[in-house]
Protein backbone atom coordinates (compact mmCIF):
# COMPACT_ATOMS: atom_id res chain seq x y z
CA UNK A 1 0.00 0.00 0.00
CA UNK A 2 0.83 3.20 -1.04
CA UNK A 3 0.53 5.97 1.58
CA UNK A 4 0.79 10.02 0.92
CA UNK A 5 0.07 12.66 3.74
CA UNK A 6 -0.36 16.36 3.49
CA UNK A 7 -1.88 18.71 6.40
CA UNK A 8 -3.90 21.45 7.20
CA UNK A 9 -3.93 24.41 10.36
CA UNK A 10 -6.75 26.27 10.58
CA UNK A 11 -7.18 29.48 13.16
CA UNK A 12 -9.67 31.28 13.48
CA UNK A 13 -13.76 31.22 12.63
CA UNK A 14 -14.68 29.81 9.69
CA UNK A 15 -15.30 32.93 7.83
CA UNK A 16 -12.48 35.11 8.84
CA UNK A 17 -9.73 32.31 9.81
CA UNK A 18 -7.40 31.73 8.09
CA UNK A 19 -5.11 28.37 7.33
CA UNK A 20 -2.66 26.30 5.72
CA UNK A 21 -1.86 23.44 4.06
CA UNK A 22 0.90 21.26 3.53
CA UNK A 23 2.02 18.15 1.92
CA UNK A 24 4.48 15.25 2.42
CA UNK A 25 6.96 16.03 -0.72
CA UNK A 26 6.42 20.18 0.26
CA UNK A 27 5.63 20.94 -3.06
CA UNK A 28 2.70 22.86 -1.15
CA UNK A 29 4.72 23.70 2.11
CA UNK A 30 2.37 26.84 4.42
CA UNK A 31 0.18 27.68 1.51
CA UNK A 32 -2.51 29.63 2.53
CA UNK A 33 -5.99 28.91 2.07
CA UNK A 34 -9.36 30.86 3.33
CA UNK A 35 -12.96 31.92 3.16
CA UNK A 36 -12.10 34.31 0.54
CA UNK A 37 -9.78 32.21 -1.67
CA UNK A 38 -12.58 29.42 -1.22
CA UNK A 39 -15.68 30.78 -1.67
CA UNK A 40 -14.95 34.36 -3.40
CA UNK A 41 -11.14 35.51 -5.32
CA UNK A 42 -8.91 35.55 -2.03
CA UNK A 43 -5.74 34.57 -2.46
CA UNK A 44 -4.23 31.11 -2.16
CA UNK A 45 -5.22 27.49 -2.84
CA UNK A 46 -8.73 25.89 -1.78
CA UNK A 47 -9.97 22.25 -1.63
CA UNK A 48 -11.82 22.55 -4.51
CA UNK A 49 -9.05 23.32 -6.59
CA UNK A 50 -6.53 20.84 -4.89
CA UNK A 51 -9.24 17.97 -6.01
CA UNK A 52 -9.32 19.23 -9.06
CA UNK A 53 -5.07 19.39 -9.56
CA UNK A 54 -5.31 15.92 -8.28
CA UNK A 55 -8.29 14.58 -10.60
CA UNK A 56 -6.37 15.87 -13.50
CA UNK A 57 -3.18 14.50 -12.59
CA UNK A 58 -4.76 11.33 -12.01
CA UNK A 59 -7.00 11.03 -15.07
CA UNK A 60 -4.69 11.63 -17.23
CA UNK A 61 -1.93 9.35 -15.40
CA UNK A 62 -4.27 6.60 -16.40
CA UNK A 63 -5.14 7.35 -19.02
CA UNK A 64 -1.94 6.76 -20.41
CA UNK A 65 -1.10 3.26 -18.83
CA UNK A 66 -4.03 2.14 -20.47
CA UNK A 67 -3.34 4.33 -23.85
CA UNK A 68 0.76 2.15 -23.92
CA UNK A 69 -1.83 -1.54 -22.59
CA UNK A 70 -3.39 -0.84 -25.96
CA UNK A 71 0.08 -0.36 -27.95
CA UNK A 72 0.27 3.77 -28.22
CA UNK A 73 1.93 6.02 -26.72
CA UNK A 74 0.31 9.82 -26.56
CA UNK A 75 2.19 12.42 -28.04
CA UNK A 76 0.77 14.90 -25.13
CA UNK A 77 -2.47 14.59 -23.37
CA UNK A 78 -3.44 17.91 -21.33
CA UNK A 79 -6.55 17.17 -19.21
CA UNK A 80 -8.38 20.73 -17.15
CA UNK A 81 -10.59 19.67 -14.52
CA UNK A 82 -13.31 22.03 -13.01
CA UNK A 83 -14.90 21.13 -9.80
CA UNK A 84 -17.74 22.59 -8.76
CA UNK A 85 -18.72 23.29 -5.32
CA UNK A 86 -22.22 23.89 -4.25
CA UNK A 87 -22.19 26.27 -1.20
CA UNK A 88 -25.90 25.99 -0.73
CA UNK A 89 -25.65 22.29 -0.20
CA UNK A 90 -22.20 22.00 1.06
CA UNK A 91 -21.67 19.30 -1.79
CA UNK A 92 -19.48 18.41 -4.77
CA UNK A 93 -22.53 17.75 -7.60
CA UNK A 94 -19.66 17.43 -10.47
CA UNK A 95 -16.21 16.94 -12.12
CA UNK A 96 -15.86 18.49 -15.55
CA UNK A 97 -13.08 16.69 -17.38
CA UNK A 98 -11.68 18.63 -20.60
CA UNK A 99 -9.23 16.38 -22.87
CA UNK A 100 -6.94 17.42 -25.49
CA UNK A 101 -4.67 14.52 -26.83
CA UNK A 102 -2.25 13.88 -29.39
CA UNK A 103 -1.87 10.05 -30.02
CA UNK A 104 -0.69 8.60 -32.97
CA UNK A 105 -2.24 6.22 -35.12
CA UNK A 106 -5.43 5.83 -32.80
CA UNK A 107 -8.81 5.11 -34.33
CA UNK A 108 -11.10 7.73 -32.81
CA UNK A 109 -13.18 4.04 -31.39
CA UNK A 110 -10.15 2.59 -29.64
CA UNK A 111 -9.56 6.43 -28.09
CA UNK A 112 -13.01 7.08 -26.95
CA UNK A 113 -12.79 3.20 -25.10
CA UNK A 114 -9.25 4.38 -23.72
CA UNK A 115 -10.95 7.49 -22.26
CA UNK A 116 -13.70 5.80 -20.95
CA UNK A 117 -11.36 3.30 -19.37
CA UNK A 118 -9.65 5.92 -17.65
CA UNK A 119 -12.23 7.94 -16.65
CA UNK A 120 -14.00 5.39 -14.91
CA UNK A 121 -10.74 3.56 -12.98
CA UNK A 122 -8.27 6.35 -12.38
CA UNK A 123 -8.22 6.17 -8.45
CA UNK A 124 -9.53 9.69 -7.81
CA UNK A 125 -12.85 9.42 -10.03
CA UNK A 126 -13.58 5.73 -7.85
CA UNK A 127 -13.06 8.55 -4.77
CA UNK A 128 -15.32 10.68 -6.17
CA UNK A 129 -19.68 10.83 -5.57
CA UNK A 130 -19.70 13.52 -8.08
CA UNK A 131 -21.52 13.44 -11.37
CA UNK A 132 -18.22 12.81 -13.83
CA UNK A 133 -18.18 14.04 -17.29
CA UNK A 134 -15.82 14.20 -19.72
CA UNK A 135 -15.19 15.75 -23.29
CA UNK A 136 -12.60 14.29 -25.25
CA UNK A 137 -10.81 15.87 -27.97
CA UNK A 138 -8.41 13.97 -30.38
CA UNK A 139 -6.00 16.25 -32.29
Amino acid sequence: MIKRRANAVWNGSGKDGKGTVSTQSTVLNKTQYSFNSRFAEGVGTNPEELLAAAHAGCFTMKLSFVLNEAGFTADELSTDCVITLDPNTGTIPTAQLTLKAKVPGISKEKFDAAVQDAKANCPVSKLFKADITIEATLL
